[in-house]
């Protein structure tokens, strides 16, 4: 594999001394029009792309879903375009929020957002990609998610003229361009990471299904070794053919799931030295901290508590069972239901990590998983199954592949991490004058 290159960090503007605004405040109502425009059998859209509240966090969409607009939900109503910006009704410190860049004509999201669009006369004056970032800061999401906590409502939730009322001093368009421009680079930068990190897990996935589930890996020759004839004997315990001098053994042999410690919410602050993860924080994929909470110090009873270090594996073992992460951060406590994938050998892990992500082993999960209310997942039950190994020098031969890309992954995290840290720091201060930009 060729030598990756890391792109450099966007350069942040020189920051000056405060430029404060002296115009007056404005509502926001009073430059943009709210929810101002419905879909209509007349449009003669047929085909829709439908955007769910929960398919959208802080600017990231997941997913469009595809609908004939007759059988589309009921909710599928709020036309879009350009730079609209989009803002969950329903409980805002979720931040179920963006801005949409050029979607399509047949883009629509659902009554569950307030949508928000700069007046055509007021473009010359406001600029949409500032006034997102006004709408994100920490205060108003906290500001619009006590409004929604005192709603009568069944849930937490705000109306659309709680976002209308909201007033601003806001600065010249060409300050807020400026101020803009330097949070996108920001952003910008971390959706890149993102976008290269999805690439670098599909290459090492691929690695692994090629060698160990085609068993197509480099022969002595260097050539594919099942497609080149390499030898295969059949594999009473797998129901399956298997290269020759490879062996089968219980997972519990070669590896143990140690489940965290029950730490008592009771002792959790709001900072402090440690961040405890618990099962909220392992998402499909990666390991989410942004909502953890947080102790002090280790407390005396928990003699047998897991502190993470980077590279650790985890893997879920309630609600979505089986879903997997890898540790990019230090200075984290783990809390029961979340696993953390020990192997005897450290020459296992990313095999490890793959086999699990697998669709082998997603399937043992699935089935191993049952619960009343909630699925739950055994570590012990998980561990009596049957795995495939390689010999200790394919796996080498593995690992010199698959490392750098496990490296430069955790590499653009921890990036991606200083990044949100800068501009999460940088949003208020420029948004309220204290600093500005040359």
């Amino acid at each position: 594999m060729g030598k990756m290159e890391m792109k450099e960090a966007p350069s942040m503007c020189r920051i000056l001394v405060p430029l404060r605004s002296n115009r007056a405040q404005m509502k926001i109502k009073d430059f943009c029009n709210i929810n101002s425009s419905s879909i209509a059998s007349n449009d003669g859209i047929e085909n829709i792309l439908y955007l769910d509240t929960s398919n959208l966090t802080e600017n990231e969409i997941g997913c469009l879903q595809p609908f004939v607009l007759s059988e589309a939900p009921s909710r599928a109503q709020r036309k879009v375009k350009h730079n609209t910006i989009l803002y969950s009704m329903v409980r805002p410190n979720q931040k179920h929020y963006g801005i949409l860049t050029n979607p399509s004509d047949n883009v629509i999201a659902s009554t569950g957002f307030v949508t928000i669009d700069i007046k055509d006369e007021e473009r010359d004056n406001y600029d949409a990609h500032f006034l997102y970032y006004f709408l994100t800061q920490n205060w108003v999401t906290s500001y619009l998610q006590t409004i929604a906590e005192n709603s009568v409502s069944s849930y937490p939730s705000i109306n659309p003229s709680d976002i209308g009322n909201l007033n601003f001093a806001f600065p010249t368009v060409e300050v807020q361009r400026q101020i803009a421009t330097v949070l996108r680079n920001i952003d910008d930068k971390i959706a890149l990471n993102k976008s290269i990190n999805q690439n670098l897990e599909a290459l090492a996935k691929q690695l692994y299904d090629y060698w160990f589930v085609q068993f197509d890996f480099p022969n002595e020759e260097g050539k594919p070794y099942k497609s080149s004839g390499g030898k295969m004997v059949w594999n009473e315990k797998l129901k399956r053919e298997i290269p020759e001098g490879w062996e089968t053994l219980y997972l519990n042999n070669w590896l143990e799931i140690k489940s965290g410690f029950p730490f008592s919410s009771e002792t959790y602050k709001r900072n402090g030295k440690y961040k405890v993860i618990t099962i909220k924080n392992v998402q499909d994929g990666y390991l989410d901290t942004s909502g953890c909470d947080f102790l002090d110090h280790i407390p005396q009873k928990a003699k047998e508590y897991i502190q993470l270090h980077e590279g650790d594996c985890l893997i879920s073992l309630t609600g979505n069972c089986g879903r997997l992460c890898v540790v990019t951060e230090h200075n984290l406590l783990l809390n029961q239901r979340v696993g953390l994938i020990c192997c005897r050998k450290q020459d296992y892990k990313e095999f490890a990590y793959q086999l699990f992500r697998s669709e082998y082993m997603q399937s043992i999960c699935d089935n191993l998983a049952n619960g009343a209310a909630q699925a739950n997942l055994s570590p012990i039950e998980l561990c009596k199954n049957i795995s495939l190994l390689p010999p200790k020098t394919i796996l080498n031969s593995f690992n010199t592949s698959v490392t750098p890309i496990r490296e430069e992954i955790i590499k653009l995290v921890q990036e991606c991490n200083c990044l949100t840290k800068q501009r999460d720091e940088l949003l208020p201060l420029l948004m309220n004058g204290q600093i500005a930009i040359e």
